[in-house]
């Protein structure tokens, strides 16, 4: 092999070498920054993974709001109308925040069953649902046994 070709040669296997190393930081971080939505049926069915950042959505279930005095820590359900799991949040909340109102929660899922979360959402107006809160919520009513009355569309 002539001089030239080595030397071609070598600056082909670094920039590969480059750019492979690059592609591999770039997935190494968005495997990181990656959070996945599961509904309460999924988080109670054991598919959501422990001590990692998850997204969950559904409606806060009428009744479970707990506020701790002297602080903003609380504590709420959220349901899909099949399960519940408990969150607990410490922070202020959105405005539009409230029981049977459509959340999406961010946070990690704890071994003690409770959703430690450290962002709640509950954007637009009071008719806005997340829309894959609104898809699990319609599952879970079609799967349910004693379907209760037709859930409201996204307007």
């Amino acid at each position: 092999m002539t001089p030239g070709r080595k030397k071609r040669l070598y600056w082909i296997l670094a920039l590969i070498i480059g750019v492979s190393a690059a592609v591999a930081l770039a997935l190494a971080a968005l495997r990181e920054n990656i959070n996945l939505f599961y509904t309460p049926s999924q988080i109670a069915a054991g598919e959501a993974p422990l001590d990692a950042r998850i997204r969950a959505g559904g409606l806060v279930e009428k009744g479970s709001l707990k506020r701790m005095p002297d602080s903003l820590a609380l504590g709420f359900g959220i349901t899909d109308g099949a399960r519940c799991i408990a969150v607990r949040y410490e922070g202020i909340l959105p405005d539009l925040f409230r029981e049977g109102q459509g959340i999406v929660v961010m946070g990690s899922f704890g071994r003690d069953g409770v959703l430690h979360a450290d962002e709640v959402l509950a954007k637009h107006d009071e008719n806005y649902m997340p829309p894959e809160a609104l898809h699990a919520l319609k599952q879970a009513d079609a799967s349910a046994p004693n379907p209760r009355a037709n859930l409201e569309t996204n307007r």
